[in-house]
């Protein structure tokens, strides 16, 4: 009986520390379940939260084009300059942008130009639907891929370029990429794209049809040679509609009044988003 009653215990003795073993193991393995289970839940409420205020869009696209970099791994610098020309183009001039997978620039960007300017990589189509955003309302923005400059201030802007693809580099500002601001970016198999001319917007605007846009004058400034219209889209400039400032010269101001009902064609001039014909 002693014999029976010592193996039981000694047998009970050795399986203790393999229960509690066991035990915490699986609260441990629990626990971890738990934290993956809320980190999950919270990355999918972030994924939520973002695709509601559209930012899961951008951070998509952010990833299309690649990642912030690391300014300790850069393999090379390339040296933008904004300028705006006597013919009222705004260009990005400087070195050509096809970069290999995977390749780490330092972009330095220098604003030579008058205005404010804005430097921004990304896809060409997150470009254009940003471009509109822009024309609504001016907005600032903080993110890696872009850099705000005043006139006569530089900055740089650090990325990897992750993917292969065709994309772009532009001012989104209204008016100032019609103005020509923006050039093709290529990285791997996409490289030869890059060395292709991108027609200037005022050539694409000469060539589609002219569409006269629909408007009502709201406030008329001859001295300053300004106009403010309420009008529909302007399809030329593909800006929506909206009630902003015009320039205009002594001709067309001369036959404005507040409070009249026109069709006009608005252009880019000089940098200034100007009306150049009437109806």
């Amino acid at each position: 009986m002693k014999n029976l009653l010592l193996t039981t215990a000694i047998t009970f003795t050795l399986a203790v520390p393999a229960y509690a073993g066991g035990t915490h193991a699986k609260k441990h393995n629990e626990g971890h379940a738990e934290i993956t289970t809320e980190e999950t839940s919270g990355h999918g409420d972030h994924g939520e939260m973002m695709a509601a205020d559209g930012h899961g869009d951008n951070h998509a696209a952010m990833m299309m084009i690649g990642v912030p970099g690391n300014a300790a791994k850069v393999d090379r610098t390339i040296n933008v300059t904004m300028v705006e020309t006597e013919d009222g183009k705004m260009l990005l001039e400087g070195d050509e942008m096809t970069f290999e997978k995977g390749e780490t620039i330092r972009f330095v960007i220098e604003n030579k130009g008058e205005q404010e300017h804005e430097f921004v990589l990304d896809t060409v189509e997150r470009n254009a639907a940003h471009k509109i955003e822009m024309a609504k309302m001016m907005m600032e923005h903080d993110d890696p891929n872009r850099i705000t400059l005043d006139a006569g201030a530089s900055g740089e802007v650090i990325w990897t370029f992750s993917n292969d693809g065709a994309f772009e580099a532009a001012c989104l500002m209204p008016g100032h990429y019609e103005s020509g601001m923006f050039r093709a970016v290529a990285v791997g198999d996409h490289m030869t794209k890059a060395d292709m001319t991108m027609a200037p917007a005022d050539v694409q605007v000469a060539q589609a049809d002219v569409e006269f846009t629909k408007g009502t004058v709201t406030k008329v400034d001859a001295k300053g040679g300004k106009v403010t219209i309420d009008h529909g889209p302007l399809l030329n400039l593909d800006m929506p509609g909206m009630k902003m400032v015009f320039r205009a010269d002594e001709e067309i101001i001369s036959k404005l009044s507040e409070g009249q009902n026109i069709e006009f064609v608005a252009e880019p001039v000089k940098g200034k988003l100007t009306v150049t014909q009437l109806k």
